[in-house]
C-alpha cells in the first residue's frame, strides 16, 4: 500500500516549473539552451527596495510577525487599493501570504467543500486546476479561442454557471496569453454575476502593472455590487522583480480573510519579515520604473510577436500585457511534419535547437504554445532564429 496520499493522485507537477528545470539541467550539461518557459522578470529588484530589506536585518526585524502580515505592509497595500483602484478596504479585510500562489492555495482550501465547481476560463494558469483538485472542488474548464481573444465571454459564463459553482477565476493581464479584459468585458462579465448572488469571484491581478498601448486596467471590485464577493489577489513579483521575495497579498471578504489567515496558521504561519519590510518600501516608494521596464516587455514583444507571424504554420496575437505570448502552432501538426500535438512540437524544438517553450495543453488549449519574453533582446533574437530554422525544416 502505497503512503502517498489520494488527494496528491489527482494532480500533476506544473509543467512550467518542470520546462524551466529541463533547460537548467541542459545547461548544466553543456548545451547552449534558451529558456522561455519562467514567468519571471529579467529585471533586478530595485534598489531602494534592496535597501529597505538590508535596513529591516540591521534594526533586527527578524522575527516572527502577525501571520497575515505585519501592520505597515497592510497599510501600504491598503494606500495601494485606494491610490490605484479607488477601492477602500480595512485591516481586516487584508491578507499577506508566501507569494501569491499561497494566498490562491489558502483561499481555495478555506472554502471549497467536495463537489463544489470553479469555472476557470482556459487558456489559465497551470496552477489553478491542480489547485481546485487538491481542495476537493471541481475545475470547471471553460475553453476561450483565439477568434475570442482567449477571453471568457458573458455569454460561455452563463452557460457554464451550475447550482455547484462556487468561484468563477478571472486573470487579466493573463498567464498565458497576456490578455488583458476591457473594461466593458469586465462589465459584461459582471452583469451575469450579479444575478447570480451565490459566486464568489477570484480575481488575479498580479500582471497589473505589465501592460501595453494604453490598455486600461480594471479590476471587477471595482463594480460596487460585487466588492463583496470578490478576492483580489496581488503581488510584488512581477510589478517589482521581486519573484524570490515570496509575497502576495489579497483584499476581500472578511470571512474568507479570516479563514485564510486559519489555513496559514497551520501551515507556513508568517511570510518573511525581511520580504515583507521590502514589499512596504515596493508599494510606497518610486513606482516610475514600471513603465520604464513595461516599454521595454513591450519592444520585445513587438520584436517577438513579428517575428512569430513571419513564420509558416505559425500565427500570433498581439497582448495586452504581462510579458507572454501564446502563438498557434496548429499549421505545423500534421502528417508530413510528423507532429500530432504541441507537446511533440515543444519537445522537438527543444531536441533540434534547445529552445524551452511551454505547450498550449498543459493551460488547457490544445495547439498553442507559451514564449515567455521576459528575457533579454539577445536570447530572443537568437531563440527567433532558432525556431524558424526548425519551422522551416519541417516545412520542407
Amino acid at each position: 500500500m502505497s503512503i502517498i496520499s489520494d488527494s496528491l493522485k489527482r494532480i500533476k507537477p506544473s509543467p512550467t516549473i518542470a520546462v524551466t528545470q529541463k533547460a537548467r539541467e541542459l545547461r548544466a550539461a553543456g548545451k547552449d539552451v534558451i529558456g522561455l518557459g519562467a514567468g519571471e522578470p529579467d529585471f533586478d529588484t530595485p534598489d531602494n527596495i534592496k535597501s529597505a530589506a538590508i535596513k529591516a536585518i540591521k534594526k533586527g526585524d527578524t522575527k516572527y510577525t502577525a501571520v497575515d502580515g505585519t501592520p505597515a505592509l497592510k497599510k501600504a497595500i491598503i494606500a495601494k487599493f485606494k491610490r490605484e483602484n479607488r477601492l477602500n478596504y480595512s485591516a481586516d479585510q487584508i491578507t499577506v501570504g508566501t507569494g501569491g500562489k499561497q494566498v490562491l492555495y489558502n483561499a481555495f482550501m478555506a472554502t471549497l467543500n467536495k463537489g463544489d465547481e470553479v469555472i476557470i476560463p482556459a487558456p489559465f494558469w497551470v496552477s489553478y486546476p491542480d489547485m481546485v483538485l487538491l481542495a476537493g472542488g471541481k475545475p470547471k474548464i471553460v475553453k476561450c479561442t483565439e477568434q475570442e481573444g482567449f477571453k471568457l465571454t458573458a455569454e460561455k459564463l452563463k452557460k457554464a454557471i451550475s447550482k455547484k459553482t462556487k468561484w468563477v477565476i478571472i486573470n487579466s493581464p493573463s498567464n498565458p496569453t497576456g490578455a488583458g479584459y476591457s473594461k466593458k468585458e469586465i462589465q459584461d462579465l459582471g452583469k451575469v454575476l450579479i444575478k447570480n448572488k451565490k459566486i464568489h469571484i477570484l480575481s488575479d491581478d498580479i500582471y497589473e502593472h505589465v501592460r501595453y498601448d494604453n490598455f486600461k486596467f480594471f479590476t471587477i471590485a471595482q463594480i460596487p455590487k460585487l466588492k463583496d464577493r470578490t478576492l483580489t489577489m496581488n503581488g510584488v513579483s512581477k510589478s517589482y522583480a521581486m519573484t524570490g521575495w515570496r509575497i502576495g497579498y489579497a483584499a476581500g471578504p472578511r470571512d474568507i480573510i479570516k479563514a485564510i489567515g486559519k489555513i496559514q496558521s497551520q501551515s507556513t504561519s508568517n511570510p518573511s519579515s525581511i520580504s515583507q519590510a521590502a514589499a512596504v518600501e515596493a508599494l510606497n516608494g518610486k513606482q516610475d520604473f514600471i513603465k520604464t521596464r513595461s516599454n521595454a516587455f513591450k519592444a520585445r514583444r513587438n520584436f517577438v510577436v513579428k517575428s512569430l507571424n513571419s513564420i509558416k504554420g505559425i500565427n500570433c496575437l498581439i497582448p495586452n500585457g504581462a510579458f507572454y505570448v501564446f502563438p498557434s502552432c496548429k499549421g505545423l501538426l500534421n502528417k508530413k511534419t510528423k507532429l500530432k500535438t504541441d507537446t511533440n512540437f515543444v519537445q522537438k524544438l527543444l531536441e533540434k535547437e534547445n529552445v524551452a517553450v511551454v505547450q498550449g495543453s498543459a493551460f488547457g488549449l490544445d495547439g498553442y504554445f507559451r514564449i515567455s519574453y521576459a528575457t533579454s533582446m539577445q536570447n530572443l533574437n537568437k531563440a527567433m532564429k532558432r525556431i524558424k530554422s526548425f519551422c522551416e525544416t519541417l516545412n520542407k
